[in-house]
């Protein structure tokens, strides 16, 4: 009898497992950032908008949470009621509007980023640097695939 790859020894299937330790890690996250005033919404939306840039669109920013425009724009308003973020109208298309942090919103990103990076020390606490390269290789790897398996299905 061949040996069974330990990945399918998981009590949850490799994809269900990594969909789990998502959401736990999420949830760290939000316990480790709830004392700064950030909710997940909030904090998710801040840091994605940090990855995508300053001058982000709305929906890039929708697309890139995977989340319906209407979720998206109550976080917004949020944002923005609480002087983190400013929406301003494009200068080519009126109907698009592109988000920018305050210099407020600024300071609050940078206290989020040191959170989470002390969050992420502890959580790839005894994981060497190649343990999680090859583990960031494969789930880059998995993603494509599963986006090519979903472009070949149209």
């Amino acid at each position: 009898m061949a040996d069974i790859p330990f990945h399918e020894t998981l009590d949850l299937s490799l994809c269900g497992k990594l969909g789990r330790v998502h959401r736990i890690c999420r949830q760290a996250v939000s316990v480790a950032v709830e004392p700064l005033g950030f909710t997940q919404p909030g904090w998710t939306a801040m840091m994605h908008m940090y990855h995508l840039g300053e001058g982000c669109t709305q929906h890039q920013l929708a697309t890139s949470l995977d989340i319906e425009m209407p979720s998206l724009t109550r976080t917004l308003k949020q944002l923005e009621h609480a002087q983190v973020i400013e929406r301003r109208v494009d200068e080519h298309d009126k109907r698009c509007r592109r988000l920018y942090f305050t210099a407020q919103g600024e300071q609050q990103l940078s206290a989020l980023k040191a959170r989470i990076s002390e969050v992420k020390t502890h959580l790839y606490r005894g994981l060497s640097d190649e343990q999680l390269n090859m583990m960031a290789l494969g789930l880059v790897a998995l993603e494509d695939n599963a986006n090519q398996f979903m472009e070949d299905q149209e």
